[in-house]
């Protein structure tokens, strides 16, 4: 993988993305490649997960085909950067392919003289959807992964060609038909390069979940629109760096819960901003999203200033679904720590109050708790904004009408705490960093999942 400049996001050597977000066994697949000069490149599709600890298998190798340098896309209204790409290859997902994220590697081949050798590389990524009745329904974070991604260089929602600082107003739509650039935050992830946000901060969790042979499902936020497919699982989870959801998906977040399906938010800064989705130019659904109005418990809270960011509406009150709300301003971290350790989640941990797992918090997090009846404070404690402005951060869980429940673990690091697949790289600096897989981690989700699940 290489960059195109010091400080850069894309990898114009060899790129590529997908025409969908997420596709179901017989479905078709375009895969969109570009190469900035012609080059021959072949495409290797992994399905990821724990594969006795190689965190992935080969599924089928793709090629190999003729590289060209594709346009790049003018900049259109509200700086849209939509590509309109020649495919290189239509896949037909194949009846046998289990649902999961998959990781296309792009390689391009070098020639020389007799001997060939993999010279550039970048991924695409895909989800393949099943409707089967499972266990668990893991949902992608990833219109917060297009969010950030800034390909092909200032081009995320946070950039509205004004300020050199990232923005959060709304007038500024961004497109899933791109590649993704690499990851913009918190540290430097070459991995990114390509695959969204979902090796830095979901991975860990997949990996733990079909390590300990969970019955698990994934979806795309697309795919989340209606409560349909996850009524027939019996929890639904929202991991990592999760901001950005249609309103129409908290909606049906909400109805999951009234009708008994159990909600883990294993995730932070989630719900925080409403972002409803678009069809392309070409007209597919659902492959451009807009930043259109901050939630409604994070607008309350001091300093939002919702209306000076020039929002007209506000969102429905995430505090009520997840049991907290977001905190203003968020980037920071701290200790997880323990204040209700006779709670049935805390069983087998060895737990006690005032306990503490270094630095599970971060680098976002969710702030006090709602108004809920029973909702109960299960961790909390103080976060370090900038590593010197404190802040309060609460972890609650509280009863659904149907004795199921909906947890809130309040930070982004909680699938850190899991597992550490092969070349995971951790987060190194941003005043507060997780360390690892924990025990204790381990054993609260264990605990979770069982009572979800039985």
């Amino acid at each position: 993988m290489r960059l195109d400049k010091t400080g850069g996001y894309r990898s114009p050597l060899i790129e590529g993305y997908c025409s969908k977000q997420s596709v179901a066994a017989g479905e078709l697949l375009d895969i969109m490649v570009s190469t900035s000069v012609p080059a021959r490149f072949t495409i290797e599709i992994f399905r990821t997960g724990y594969y006795g600890g190689r965190g992935a298998r080969l599924m089928t190798k793709l090629g190999p085909f003729q590289g060209t340098k594709q346009p790049d896309p003018p900049v259109g209204p509200k700086r849209l950067r939509e590509c309109k790409w020649a495919p290189c290859t239509t896949l037909k997902i194949p009846a046998d392919w289990p649902s999961g994220v998959y990781l296309g590697r792009l390689s391009t081949v070098w020639e020389r003289r007799t001997d060939k050798d993999t010279y550039w590389q970048s991924y695409i990524v895909f989800i393949v959807r099943d409707d089967r009745p499972a266990d668990i329904l893991f949902q992608c974070s990833d219109n917060t992964w297009q969010a950030y991604n800034r390909w092909p260089d200032t081009f995320s929602l946070y950039d509205d060609g004004v300020k050199p600082t990232m923005t959060t107003g709304p007038g500024v739509d961004v497109s899933f038909d791109r590649p993704y650039g690499k990851y913009r935050q918190i540290y430097e992830n070459p991995q990114s390069i390509g695959s969204g946000e979902w090796l830095c901060w979901e991975f860990p969790l997949a990996y733990w979940l079909e390590q300990h042979g969970y019955d698990v499902s994934y979806c795309s936020q697309s795919d989340f629109l209606t409560p349909a497919r996850a009524l027939k699982c019996k929890a639904f989870l929202s991991v990592g760096h999760d901001e950005y959801w249609d309103e129409r998906s908290y909606h049906a977040a909400m109805k999951l819960r009234d009708a008994g399906v159990n909600l883990m938010f294993l995730s932070g800064n989630s719900v925080c901003y409403v972002t409803p989705f678009s069809a392309s130019g070409d007209g597919r659904p659902n492959r451009i999203i807009t930043r259109a109005a901050p939630y409604g418990g994070y607008h309350r809270q001091p300093g939002s200033r919702a209306e000076l960011a020039g929002f007209t509406s506000i969102g429905p009150d995430e505090g009520l679904l997840m049991g907290a709300v977001n905190v203003i301003p968020v980037n920071g971290g701290g200790d997880w720590i323990c204040v209700k350790p006779e709670h049935w989640m805390f069983a087998g941990t060895g737990m006690k109050k005032g306990d503490r797992i270094p630095g599970l918090v971060g680098w976002e997090y969710h702030g006090d708790p709602a108004k809920i009846p029973g909702l109960e404070v299960v961790a909390e404690g103080t976060a370090w904004k900038g590593g010197s402005v404190a802040q309060h951060w609460t972890a609650t869980i509280y009863p659904g009408p149907k004795r199921n429940f909906v947890f809130n673990a309040a930070t982004i690091f909680w699938s850190q705490g899991l597992s550490k697949p092969p070349g995971h790289l951790l987060p190194w600096s941003h005043w507060n960093r997780p360390h690892g897989p924990d025990p204790r981690v381990q054993k609260i989700t264990e605990n979770l999942l069982k009572r979800a699940t039985e």
